[in-house]
């Protein structure tokens, strides 16, 4: 298994679409980290959220000795975030939220991305297209059953040609009920496809 205190600092985590296991992942991640020192962990962007102390606020999986959660932006509307801003008659700051990024942290930084790579923020931008200048590496997540080979392949594709830095592809069969045997079966198909670590998390 990959080793997770090793990964870098600050820290992308990506996912080839919604629901793959993002916050999982980053949980697990924060949490390895924290048994080393202090932890920030931040999402940008964050949609469907019904008001504070919602359980659907992924910041609130973080809490815990050395670690803290930042949000910067929230929808109620569980939708992209340009979909939802519109519905709300908002918009987005992108510069702002590059500063919020960016600012500094205490500790090791963890940052977590919003649904698939190409998620519409602003018209005309997608996520994939503003967080390639922040210029971070990451860690992608994907789904551990059908379809993954096809949506991990695309998205590290995506990632490599823009040029980051991809420190590693996680499958998480957690997220739709993968037989651990077959996610497994995926990884090594894809170890044969890309030039990064490819492993199952549970």
């Amino acid at each position: 298994m990959l080793n997770l205190d090793q990964l870098p600092s600050p820290l992308w985590i990506l996912g080839t679409g919604t629901g793959v296991g993002k916050t999982h992942v980053s949980s697990r991640i924060a949490g390895a980290w924290a048994a080393a020192g202090p932890v920030t962990y931040r999402k940008p962007f964050q949609t469907g959220v019904t008001g504070p102390g919602d359980p659907g606020a992924d910041a609130a999986a973080f809490a815990g000795p050395n670690l803290s959660a930042e949000t910067h932006i929230v929808f109620r509307a569980p939708l992209s975030p340009l979909a939802a801003a519109r519905q709300e008659g908002r918009s987005l700051d992108l510069a702002a939220a590059t500063a919020w990024c960016t600012r500094p942290a205490a500790g090791r930084l963890l940052l977590e991305g919003v649904g698939g790579l190409m998620v519409p923020l602003a018209p005309k931008v997608h996520f994939l297209a503003w967080a390639t200048d922040l210029d971070i590496p990451c860690v992608l997540v994907a789904a551990g059953g059908l379809g993954t080979l096809n949506h991990t392949l695309l998205s590290a594709e995506a990632l490599m040609l823009r040029g980051w830095r991809l420190e590693a592809v996680l499958l998480n069969p957690g997220a739709d009920g993968t037989r651990p045997e077959v996610a497994e079966a995926n990884a090594a198909l894809l170890r044969e496809f890309l030039p990064v670590p490819v492993h199952v998390i549970d």
